[in-house]
């Protein structure tokens, strides 16, 4: 018997390790690499837009909005560039430029002896003070006091103990003074807009390239999956339940899409804004940096912590959601056997077991997430108040600009705000690290019928010669369903398959369309080892007719021309004719457009038989096999379906494997199996006049039919 599958085989999986699977999944995106390349580069100018938005704000809080302190020099009598010229300013007969502004060259050698003034604001008053008051850096701290006059209207100013002469500035004069300072706020709010656009629009086209990217390389993967699904040998199948493989191709798939499209960038993104809020804010001040960044090996040592515990969290997660579908692919597959028993509240209290430990998985997956982000919004809060401390005593102390300490807690906010978003982003990591282990255990898997190396020669039809030269098959080591199996199946005859069940019987059907290779003998189609020929020609030669035939969602014709590259109307006609099908087809809405539901579910288990009968007549193959074809029908539709058989045979050569032994009483050879080996060979009459255990069958299976009548007329 096949093997079986382990439906709890995920709590077995074991982590091949992340670099070996990252570098594995970067293949995928290779042939992607200029797009995301670009989404990168996207990336990095959306981090430099960011972080010029609060050096922005300190050149706006300290040139402008706070600027009118900045040290001045008086120019009357010089001639200024026109740039200088637009932002001096005229007091009275005389004209100022900050200092801070003057060019490099003869004009500002020419100043450098120049006396230097100051406005501050004293009680809400802007005064023009003569020298610069030492620590007054910052005009939003304004310690001076007016303490006397000192004649011509010009007053006694008093700061730190150290008194100046400062004359009032009026409300005129102060408004032409301002003015520069609001056109460049103008400037700067519009450079700020500009900032912003280009950010918004660069992330759309980053988000566009990788959800495009993200989106082409997991169709390829789920492509390749299914490809490499399909020529699997049906042995792996025996060990894979359905659910799994269209999770694989769904639902892991989809994990890796998220990864695609939103991680790979991210953290990109997220390193260019580590780096460059780093270098920004060494750049403004050092000092302030380090006090800044001083948190950050506290929140690489959470993060390492958070790393290793959201892991294991993470996979306890997987392997109990992977027990409560299994358990629930497995009753819902089998409801009609939990009711006909009374089962449902025992399965109920399994179920609510089960579901109860993947309640606690859950949420213990959610506490460390729950933990980790407070943990580190608390550490980003924590580097915000040293910042303000220090800052705060430096600015006070005028050693620091107001603007230099706002920019920095901008930018302590974007350096904690890729780290917050860690817990999101390594939750998708893990899902897609997950996610790949599976479906590369799926693509690893070497469970393959290959094609040979040098297949043999064919014809466009083989001529239907099917023998066997003493098989021995195994579906797992050394347990033999076959033992020294050797039979024929001349062109056009019909060969009966008979014996209990596990004698072998389906074993040999499918060793003749290679779904299985054999391990020892071989199984000849026209004298050819199958293992030598193309699969594609050989299953094209073979057409099959299973016990309970699959019907695939579509339309009848769909169904019936479905192992024939563009079967036309006619075509499929005909097949249902030559099968007795026609009629009840026509009989229904539609006819051959009659709409067809998973798995055929409308027909009866006849009408689908006939169905599946007119598939394989429509396929033309040399080799015809009914695998219990008429096992799961009443006696009328038996009937039916055996007029059909015999309507097929002379053209093919037809294989019978039959559990009623009338199926195959007009056969041209019956092969009786039992236990893996070839018993008996011959005709019907012949076998049963060797009372041997063809007879012993066919009297058990009369005597059965007897008592049946006998129980229907009473």
């Amino acid at each position: 018997m096949p093997q079986a599958f382990d439906i709890h085989e995920e709590e077995a999986l074991k982590p091949r390790g992340d670099p070996r699977l990252l570098r594995r999944l970067a293949g995928y995106a290779r042939p992607y690499a200029g797009p995301i390349a670009l989404a990168v580069l996207m990336a990095l100018l959306v981090t430099v837009a960011d972080l010029a938005r609060p050096y922005v704000f300190k050149v706006a809080i300290d040139d402008h909005l706070l600027g009118f302190s900045q040290p001045l020099v008086e120019v009357t009598g010089l001639t200024l560039p026109p740039p200088l010229q637009e932002r001096a300013v005229q007091l009275g007969d005389r004209l100022f430029v900050r200092e801070r502004e003057l060019p490099a060259g003869p004009v500002r050698e020419r100043l450098a002896g120049a006396r230097r003034r100051q406005i501050l604001k004293v009680g809400g008053q802007p005064l023009l003070v003569d020298g610069v008051v030492a620590g007054q850096r910052d005009a939003a701290l304004n310690r001076g006091r007016v303490v006397g006059r000192a004649g011509q209207g010009r007053l006694l100013v008093e700061f730190d103990g150290r008194t100046y002469e400062a004359e009032p500035v009026g409300a005129d004069e102060w408004r032409r003074f301002l003015r520069p300072d609001h056109s460049a706020l103008l400037r700067l709010g519009a450079v700020l807009v500009g900032l912003t656009m280009a950010s918004q629009a660069l992330a759309y086209g980053m988000t566009f390239l990788m959800q495009r990217s993200g989106q082409e390389i997991v169709r390829r993967l789920r492509s390749q999956l299914f490809h490499h699904v399909e020529h699997r040998a049906l042995s792996f199948f025996d060990r894979q339940p359905a659910g799994r493989i269209v999770t694989r191709l769904t639902n892991d798939t989809e994990a890796l899409s998220e990864m695609y499209t939103t991680v790979v960038v991210s953290l990109f993104r997220d390193g260019f804004i580590l780096v460059g809020v780093i270098v920004a804010m060494a750049r403004l001040d050092p000092g302030l940096s380090a006090v800044g960044l001083a948190v950050l090996p506290v929140v690489g040592g959470a993060t390492w912590v958070f790393r290793a515990k959201a892991r294991d969290a993470y996979r306890r997660v997987r392997v109990r959601l992977a027990r409560v579908n299994a358990f629930l692919a497995e009753n819902l597959a089998g409801m009609w056997l939990v009711k006909a028993f009374a089962q449902e509240p025992a399965q109920l209290a399994r179920f609510d077991r089960e579901n109860e430990e993947y309640l606690r998985s859950t949420m213990g997956e959610l506490s460390v997430f729950a933990v980790f982000r407070p943990v580190v919004d608390f550490l980003g809060n924590g580097a915000l108040a040293l910042l303000l401390w220090y800052g705060g005593v430096r600015v006070a102390q005028g050693q620091l600009e107001y603007g230099v300490l706002y920019a920095f807690l901008q930018y302590i906010r974007q350096l904690f705000q890729p780290i917050g978003d860690l817990a999101e982003k390594y939750n998708v990591l893990q899902a897609a690290m997950a996610s790949s282990e599976r479906i590369f255990q799926i693509l690893d898997d070497p469970t393959a019928i290959r094609e040979p190396a040098q297949p043999a020669r064919v014809p466009s039809r083989a001529r239907g010669h099917v023998a066997l030269d003493r098989v021995w098959f195994a579906y797992e080591a050394e347990r033999w369903v076959l033992r020294d199996v050797s039979l024929e199946a001349r062109p056009g005859e019909t060969v009966g398959l008979v014996g209990a069940t596990g004698a072998g019987k389906s074993s040999i059907i499918a060793l003749m369309a290679r779904l299985y290779d054999v391990q020892k003998g071989a199984v000849l189609l026209d004298g050819h080892d199958v293992r030598t020929l193309p699969l594609g020609w050989l299953r094209r030669q073979v057409a099959v007719v299973l016990q309970d035939p699959l019907l695939f969602s579509g339309t009848l014709a769909y169904n019936i021309g479905f192992g024939v590259d563009g079967a036309g109307p006619e075509e499929v006609r005909e097949a249902a004719r030559r099968v007795g099908a026609h009629e009840f087809i026509e009989a229904l809405p539609g006819g051959y457009d009659y709409p067809v539901s998973e798995r055929g579910a409308g027909l009866s288990a006849g009408q689908r038989q006939l169905i599946a009968l007119a598939r394989a007549a429509a396929l033309r193959a040399p080799v015809l096999v009914l695998d219990e074809a008429t096992a799961s029908v009443d006696s009328e539709t038996e009937q039916r379906i055996q007029a059909a058989i015999r309507s097929l045979q002379g053209a093919c050569t037809v294989i019978i494997v039959a559990h009623r032994l009338s199926t195959v009483v007009h056969a041209d050879r019956i092969v009786v199996l039992h236990r893996g080996e070839v018993r008996e060979v011959g005709r019907h009459d012949e076998l049963l006049a060797r009372q041997g255990l063809y007879a012993k069958m066919w009297q058990l299976q009369t005597l059965e039919r007897q008592a049946g009548r006998v129980a229907a007329a009473g």
